[in-house]
């Protein structure tokens, strides 16, 4: 059976944040940063080589497949930022007064965050976070 790929890193999210190109997708992850850190309460941690997660739990799939994981989290990739929460799709009414977005999976893409409303993120981000602390924190 593979390896999950996504593991965490010592490598610092501060130096990964400010090696960002982009000025917007730079400043973007340091409000989403503080915004997490508030939410969970956990410190960032860098996952893989792009990922920002906080808060890990340890998953097993009935097939025996396990492995661990971030309960909330955010890639600042080139196209979008990529959000990482669980059950957003259960929010239509919240999705809706986000702001200029797309969904796929259990991600939330956003261009750039002057794009939607960041209490509704926080929201949304605090929903997901909630749900995944609750039901995979062991």
């Amino acid at each position: 059976m593979s390896e999950n790929k996504t593991r965490p890193t010592s490598s610092s999210v501060i130096d990964f944040i400010d090696a960002m190109e982009n000025d917007t997708r730079r400043s973007d992850s340091d409000v989403l940063l503080a915004i997490f850190k508030k939410i969970t309460g956990h410190p960032p941690v860098l996952w893989g080589n792009s990922l920002i997660g906080f808060g890990s739990y340890h998953y097993k799939y009935d097939s025996g497949r396990e492995g661990d994981m971030f309960f909330a989290g955010f890639s600042p990739r080139k196209q979008s930022l990529s959000i990482y929460m669980t059950g957003h799709k259960r929010y239509p009414e919240l999705l809706g007064k986000l702001g200029k977005h797309k969904t796929g999976g259990s991600c939330l893409y956003i261009n750039k965050l002057s794009d939607v409303n960041l209490e509704v993120l926080s929201e949304l981000i605090e929903i997901s976070y909630d749900y995944m602390n609750t039901n995979y924190n062991s």
